[in-house]
């Protein structure tokens, strides 16, 4: 079978031939690959940076974000049967902390992971997978066109599903509201994909949404967070450090960006036992220069917290499914305006090193 691979670290990809893939287990799960999404790691990879192969390979496939059909099930599955929508999630525990043994691999102790298109093992761009029942998320028919963006929904979901359980302990008054999030002011700074998508898991548990980048106004991405009800923010016309001025303080802080210094300078943006949640890696190592007094005093005197998330639960799997379902309903066809490419898979080569001024999200199609 055809497979897209790379020389971790050599910076380039390119067409590979592989055994098809068998069920050797009751509790495996067969699916033909139909779409794999590409986004920033994917590209980072592709431009030598961070991947590791499989044990024992030079090659590794690359691709994480996935849709595909089940063809064939093992004596023992349940969860999905043949014909169904599916997805497998990416990570994969080390199999000897207890978070991993939990089935929460997103929260390993060791580091000793894998994943499968990024850290020793293979991905899904190709035209067939195999792996085990617990990674199987099914995915109702309707879902078909629109699928391939659960993975990268997840990130969203996890991050704001642990907001949620941290508020609901530490504030008096989060009992009060049907949702934390309903009402609440959120700021999600960088609206690519990942970033859009949280708009959208945000919106639906409705909060108001404001959305800060750097791109124009009437282009693509301002559009579509408006459609579903989102604010833009110019961030060429507003700084960060004005946002609070200008705009108003924020209770939950959504950020998306990997640019350290943003990071920090939105800080200022942040409400009275406000939240700011980082989802974006920067890159490189040059030093920053932050007001460190002035931060720390900022966070202790208002109560508010810093927090961390990457990758997803199973469990974050389903509860995108369940909001792309969601948004489906509420906003038919808006889903499909976040696919803005799609390529076969004999036209990889560019879609790997060059991102598209107003693309969002780019698909690669494996089979119809």
């Amino acid at each position: 079978m055809d497979a897209l691979a790379i020389y971790p670290g050599k910076g380039s990809i390119h067409a590979i031939k592989r055994p098809i893939p068998k069920i050797e287990g009751s509790d495996q799960v067969k699916l033909q690959v139909l779409q794999v999404g590409i986004c920033g790691t994917d590209r980072e990879e592709v431009a030598g940076g961070r991947a590791e192969a499989p044990a024992r390979r030079e090659e590794l496939v690359i691709g994480h974000e996935m849709l595909g059909r089940v063809v064939e099930i093992g004596s023992q599955v349940t969860r999905v049967t043949q014909g169904d929508l599916a997805i497998f999630t990416v990570r994969r525990g080390c199999g000897h902390c207890l978070p991993c043994r939990m089935n929460r691999p997103d929260m390993c102790l060791t580091g000793d992971y894998l994943e499968r298109g990024i850290k020793g093992l293979d991905g899904y761009q190709t035209e067939f997978v195999v792996d085990r029942e617990q990674y199987v998320v099914r995915v109702p028919p309707g879902l078909q066109q629109t699928g391939v963006l659960t993975e990268p929904l997840t990130i969203a979901e996890k991050a704001i599903d642990e907001t949620v359980r941290v508020q609901n302990v530490r504030l008096p008054d989060a009992a009060s509201r049907p949702d934390w999030l309903y009402d609440r002011r959120c700021l999600v700074a960088g609206i690519g994909a990942v970033g859009l998508l949280a708009s959208l898991a945000l919106r639906l548990r409705g909060a108001q949404v404001y959305g800060l980048d750097i791109v124009d106004g009437d282009s693509t991405r301002p559009r579509w967070l408006e459609a579903i009800g989102g604010t833009y923010l110019n961030g060429r016309m507003i700084a960060p450090d004005q946002v609070d001025s200008q705009v108003g303080p924020m209770d939950l802080i959504f950020e998306a960006t990997g640019v350290a210094r943003l990071e920090f300078n939105l800080l200022d943006a942040l409400a009275t036992n406000g939240i700011y949640v980082l989802t974006g890696i920067p890159g490189g190592d040059r030093p920053l220069e932050i007001p460190g007094a002035q931060l720390v005093r900022q966070m202790v005197l208002d109560n508010q917290l810093m927090l961390g998330s990457v990758n997803a639960s199973r469990d974050h799997f389903q509860m995108a499914v369940d909001d792309l379902t969601r948004a489906e309903g509420r906003w038919p066809g808006a889903l499909q305006k976040l696919i803005t490419a799609s390529y076969t898979k004999d036209d990889f080569m560019d879609r790997f090193s060059t991102h598209e001024s107003g693309s969002i999200k780019t698909i690669i199609e494996w089979a119809k």
